[in-house]
């Protein structure tokens, strides 16, 4: 792949330019296998540091996008290179262009019937040339899940994309993904919410200033908690520099 790949504390990140992302996802598209992109947050990489089902999940997804600056100022820190960072929902709509100019197919998987119905509609609008090979809604019962696999596996779908309701999120697909045939997976929890325009998308401004996590704490006050484990990240980070980045 034409992409690089660095180690940041532990945790895969791969440098990608957007000039470069079609050509990325035209290469995964021929790999036979099920093959898995990731939006790497902060809180995600720091996860991603602890063994488990999540830290594997990282580590053999095929494509790993970094969406916190903080991913962005730590690879400096450490004077690795310094990867690309993507607003997930703009990074979405750019690989459905990519799917769109090159015919291909997509699956739908999540959220509410009313929101997949309308997310749907508004995607077949903007995106023409994609084939819309099936759907399945979120919160679903454990008792179909066969199905739901058993339809993604015969539709054999270009990209499956997941939203809110899958919640196992990311490891969804890892954990499945021996009974899969040639799909890339792709978990961005607001990308019906957006595409349906039930979830406000942030702006561009404030995810360039890195200041997305204001208007989710304004949401969540109980985000401020976050803070802990972003000085974590700092004292790791140092940790790194003085003796683990020789």
């Amino acid at each position: 792949m034409s992409s690089n790949r660095i180690s940041l504390i532990g945790v895969p990140v791969d440098i990608c330019s957007p000039e470069n992302l079609e050509g990325e996802i035209l290469e995964l598209l021929s790999k036979p296998g099920t093959k898995q992109i990731v939006f790497l947050s902060i809180w995600n990489l720091l996860k991603a540091r602890h063994k488990g089902d999540f830290a594997d999940t990282i580590k053999n997804a095929d494509l790993i996008l970094p969406i916190s600056k903080s991913i962005l100022k730590g690879a400096k820190f450490l004077k690795k290179e310094i990867p690309v960072r993507y607003n997930p929902f703009n990074a979405v709509i750019q690989i459905l262009s990519v799917l769109d100019s090159h015919y291909k197919s997509l699956y739908l998987f999540g959220s509410t019937k009313k929101t997949l119905t309308k997310a749907e509609k508004n995607i077949h609008d903007t995106f023409r040339e994609i084939k819309i090979v099936g759907r399945y809604v979120g919160y679903y019962q454990k008792s179909v899940e066969d199905d739901v696999i058993q339809a993604i596996f015969k539709a054999q779908p270009s990209l499956v994309l997941l939203s809110d309701g899958i919640k196992e999120k990311n490891c969804w697909a890892y954990r499945r993904r021996n009974r899969f045939s040639s799909s890339i997976f792709l978990f961005y929890k607001d990308s019906f919410g957006i595409f349906s325009e039930r979830v406000k998308r942030v702006k561009d401004s404030t995810f360039e200033k890195g200041h997305e996590i204001y208007s989710e704490i304004l949401h969540n006050p109980f985000k401020i908690f976050l803070l802990l484990p972003y000085l974590w990240y700092i004292i790791v980070l140092i940790w790194y520099r003085l003796f683990k980045n020789k």
